[in-house]
């Protein structure tokens, strides 16, 4: 099987195309930036395929990173994904983001907790872990709260709120080390894709926390 993966979700844009019988991406491209997804999605998908002997015809299904992450980010990519499935008639599946950032520390020989961390600014983290007891489903929660639910550690965390996540456990006496702060490789989202249910992972968005705008009823004007 072979599998076109899109991450928008964070501050790049990537693409891959990879098979279940490869052990690295058949053809690969990220590029680092906080926006422009819109703008260069599409080019370089269409580079990554040119590298693909059999083009978008040897693509069995697609992938797409789902969230948490930009707003605008995540509409980019699974429009992008959608429309590529409806165009060849191949599946799309959706990929948690946080899911895709822990899939490499789950290669490590490690005794304890690892957990993804995402940074959603004003003292919050998105995060996910696996380990002690029934781990942490994805969730939005202060840095604080975070902390306290992954419990007595060790930690392994990966993504741009490990930092201030590990400052939190070091406070409570938990040894935790950062494994990096980047994004999702997508070689992860690729390989999470392949293994995927496309009836239960579906391509929409995965919004853990409501918009910080908000509309201002005091500054409307009632209707009569």
């Amino acid at each position: 099987m072979r599998i076109l993966a899109i991450d928008t979700a964070l501050d790049h844009c990537a693409a891959c195309v990879a098979a279940d019988d490869a052990e690295a991406p058949l053809s690969a491209e990220t590029l680092a930036m906080a926006r422009g997804h819109a703008e260069s999605l599409l080019p370089l998908i269409e580079r990554v395929i040119a590298r693909v002997e059999g083009g978008f015809a040897a693509i069995d299904r697609v992938a797409v990173t789902v969230g948490p992450g930009s707003y605008t980010g995540l509409r980019v990519g699974l429009s992008a994904a959608r429309a590529i499935g409806l165009a060849t008639g191949k599946p799309v599946v959706g990929v948690g983001t946080l899911s895709a950032l822990l899939a490499p520390l789950l290669a490590e020989t490690f005794e304890g907790t690892i957990a993804a961390a995402i940074d959603a600014r004003h003292g919050a983290v998105y995060v996910q872990a696996l380990g002690h007891g029934e781990g942490l489903a994805p969730a939005h929660l202060a840095v604080e709260e975070a902390a306290e639910r992954l419990g007595r550690g060790p930690v392994v965390l990966a993504g741009s709120g490990a930092p201030i996540l590990a400052t939190a456990l070091a406070e409570r006496g938990v040894t935790a080390r950062v494994a990096g702060v980047g994004g999702p490789d997508i070689a992860s989202v690729a390989s999470l894709g392949l293994v995927a249910d496309p009836a239960q992972a579906l391509a929409r968005p995965l919004y853990l926390r409501g918009p910080d705008a908000r509309p201002q009823d005091h500054a409307r004007i009632a209707r009569r």
